[in-house]
C-alpha cells in the first residue's frame, strides 16, 4: 500500500505496524492522528499504536497532504471533491472535512480543510464466499448489499466480481465509478479481478450503463454505491434487460430498499460477522444466525 502523500514521519510510524489490518487514518489539523487498526480506533505514535494519545504524531497542516495526493493537480478533483472525497491510487478515499463552498445550495469546492478521513481499502479473497454460496450458487439473482459506512461492501463486491468471474464463468462488468472497486492507478496498476472482468470507470451510471450492455453483452453487472434516483433508473434499466445487477447502498431504511428492483438484500452486520440475508420481501433467507466467518473477514471499506 502506497501511502507517499502522508508526511515522513506518519509514514515511518505506519512502517511499524501490519497494514493489512489498518483501514483508516484520520488526521485532524493539530490533533493526534488516530487510525483504526484491527477494527478498533488508536492513537498513532512514532512507534506504532497505542491507547493513549500522548506522545502522539499531529499534522499542523493537512493541505500538503492533498496536494501530494492530487499531484499537485487538485483542480483535476474538483468534481469528486463536490462529494466531500476524492479517490487516489490504489482506491484510498480521502473524506474531506473544512468550509464548504457553495451556490444555490450546491457544493462547488471545499476550503480551509481541517481534517480528512483516509480509507484504506483490502484485497481479502474469499470474505464474500458465503454471500455466492447462498445466494449465486443455483443462478444469478439481483442483490443489494447494505450498511453504514466502513462495514465492508466495496471489499464484498470485489471479491463477487472475482468470484462470479473465475469460478462461475460470467462475464462481469464492473461499474467502478469512483475507480474503488478496481482501484485502477495511471499505469493500469490494481487489484486483480481476473480476466473475465471488465471495468468502466469515473462514469456515472446513467450514462453508461445502456450503452455497455450492448457493447459488452455482461451476465452480471456489479456497481458501487446507488445514490440517488438517477442510479435506481440505470438499475432498473439493466434488470428489464434481464441482467442481474449486484450493488451497494448505505441506505439501511427498509421500506425504501423495498422500492429497489433486487431480489435479494444482503445486509452487512460488523466486521468478520456472518452478514443476513432477506428476501424482496425482507424476510430472512436461508440464515444460519450471527455466527463468526472465517476470520479473514477483518476489515473493509
Amino acid at each position: 500500500m502506497d501511502l507517499y502523500f502522508l508526511p515522513a514521519d506518519i509514514r515511518q510510524a505506519l512502517s511499524n505496524i501490519n497494514l493489512n489490518y489498518l483501514s483508516e487514518i484520520r488526521i485532524r489539523k493539530g490533533q493526534p492522528v488516530i487510525v483504526e487498526y484491527k477494527g478498533e480506533y488508536k492513537y498513532l505514535n512514532p512507534f506504532g499504536v497505542s491507547e493513549c494519545g500522548r506522545g502522539g504524531l499531529t499534522v499542523g497542516d493537512i493541505a500538503p497532504i492533498i496536494n501530494n495526493a492530487t499531484g499537485g493537480c487538485i483542480y483535476n478533483y474538483t468534481e469528486q471533491m463536490k462529494s466531500g472525497f476524492i479517490t487516489v491510487g490504489h482506491g484510498i478515499r480521502i473524506g474531506i472535512a473544512g468550509e464548504y463552498v457553495t451556490n444555490s445550495s450546491e457544493i462547488i469546492a471545499i476550503k480551509n480543510i481541517t481534517s480528512i478521513n483516509i480509507r484504506i481499502p483490502h484485497d481479502i479473497v474469499g470474505c464474500a464466499d458465503f454471500i455466492v454460496k447462498k445466494l449465486f450458487s443455483d443462478s444469478l439473482h439481483s442483490t443489494l448489499l447494505y450498511s453504514k459506512p466502513g462495514l465492508g461492501k466495496t471489499t464484498m463486491l470485489r471479491d463477487i466480481a472475482t468470484t462470479l468471474g473465475k469460478t462461475h464463468k460470467c462475464n462481469v462488468l464492473v461499474f467502478d465509478e469512483r475507480n474503488e472497486i478496481s482501484a485502477t492507478d495511471g499505469e493500469g496498476n490494481g487489484f486483480d479481478l481476473g480476466d473475465r472482468v471488465d471495468v468502466i470507470r469515473s462514469c456515472n451510471k446513467k450514462s453508461a450503463i445502456a450503452s455497455a450492455i450492448r457493447a459488452m453483452k455482461p451476465d452480471v453487472i456489479i456497481t458501487d454505491e446507488l445514490y440517488g434516483n438517477e442510479d435506481v433508473e440505470a438499475v432498473y434499466y439493466a434488470v428489464n434487460c434481464g441482467i442481474c445487477v449486484i450493488a451497494s447502498s448505505h441506505t439501511e431504511r427498509e421500506e425504501n430498499l423495498k422500492s429497489l428492483p433486487f431480489e435479494y438484500y444482503v445486509k452487512l452486520t460488523g466486521v468478520g460477522r456472518q452478514p443476513i440475508i432477506y428476501d424482496k420481501n425482507f424476510d430472512t433467507y436461508r440464515c444460519g444466525g450471527a455466527d463468526d466467518l472465517d476470520r479473514r473477514v477483518f476489515v473493509g471499506k
